[in-house]
């Protein structure tokens, strides 16, 4: 039976899970495309800017949903191999550095199709609440952990719909707070987890972001 019935609603869910934070500095992290629209409706709620961590899944050999590595950028230091996947194909990580090129290039034509010149929401010294609408085998939130941490945050609460518990085991250490109301994978997949799991296009994830801009504009004008 399917925990939530879209990602709004399991959106809402992960708010009544968090801790309070008022007084608190918080940005919103989202994953696109998926955690857009949950991190829309989190950072509205919490009066947050949003703003996007962007990640790519590196695909293994034969089986592309199958996570061999990630990518946040360019160079070594922007590139996460899941090891005992990686192993399991006989790959380096050279090997794997060589497969996340095309990753890269997608990588960057989302930079610039999301977020166009748009300055990133510093998060030194804030509090992130970093949303995705979930995890599989944790390998795109290693990277997008790795990637954070080299802001220097000062907490993470890490908010996720659903995961394989074995996963969240894994990534408990790497953050400050875990919330994730459903513990466990449907069928094997994330979007078993929820009645209506739509593909999330560019061009909402466009629209959600320049409708979060605006909100924080608004919020933050001078009122006679």
């Amino acid at each position: 039976m399917p925990t939530y019935d879209d990602r709004d609603d399991a959106a809402r869910q992960l708010l009544q899970a968090l801790p309070p934070l008022a007084g608190e500095d918080v940005v919103v992290l989202a994953l696109p495309r998926g955690g857009v629209p949950i991190g829309a409706v989190i950072a509205e709620a919490l009066d947050a800017p949003l703003d996007l961590i962007l990640v790519r899944k590196v695909g293994a050999p034969r089986n592309r949903e199958l996570a061999i590595g990630a990518v946040t950028g360019s160079g070594d230091a922007g590139l996460v191999v899941n090891t005992p996947v990686a192993r399991l194909f006989g790959m380096t990580r050279a090997d794997v550095d060589a497969l996340a090129a095309s990753e890269r290039t997608e990588l960057e034509r989302r930079r610039r199709a999301y977020l166009g010149d748009k300055a990133p929401v510093p998060v030194t010294g804030r509090t992130v609440v970093l949303v995705d609408d979930g995890i599989a085998t944790g390998t795109t939130l290693r990277a997008a952990l790795a990637s954070l941490r080299q802001m220097k945050p000062r907490r993470v609460i890490l908010a996720v719909p659903v995961a394989s518990a074995d996963v969240l085991d894994t990534l408990q250490a790497e953050v400050d707070m875990l919330i994730c109301p459903e513990p466990h994978l449907h069928f094997g997949a994330v979007g078993g987890a929820y009645r209506r799991f739509d593909q999330v296009p560019d061009d909402e994830v466009i629209r959600l972001m320049r409708n979060a801009a605006l909100r924080q504009r608004k919020a933050h004008e001078p009122r006679d």
